[in-house]
């Protein structure tokens, strides 16, 4: 698949202001191939103290499970959480 242009959505973040950040978002991924394919999903990165993003080859580094947990939990209290672009596979 082609390198992809990210548009984020919704964003929570768990920090402190001017610190780094763990952001959740929900983005749609922007795709250069021939047939301009857009998908959406959520991902987990970090925002560096100065509001920049930190990329790290698509990982992020989360301290714990509560941490997800919360920030999942924001993102559905925000009214955001619940998009689903897809189970691959998964049922529940």
């Amino acid at each position: 698949m082609a390198q992809a242009r990210v548009v984020v959505l919704n964003e929570v973040k768990l920090g402190k202001p001017e610190e780094w950040n763990l952001c959740f978002q929900y983005c749609r991924y922007e795709y250069g191939d021939e047939d301009h394919t857009e998908e959406n999903g959520y991902r987990f990165i970090w925002r560096k103290p100065d509001g920049s993003l930190q990329g790290a080859r698509g990982q992020a580094r989360i301290p714990s499970i509560s941490d997800i947990q919360y920030l999942t939990g924001k993102a559905l209290a925000e009214g955001w959480g619940h998009h689903n672009n897809g189970n691959l596979g998964f049922q529940y």
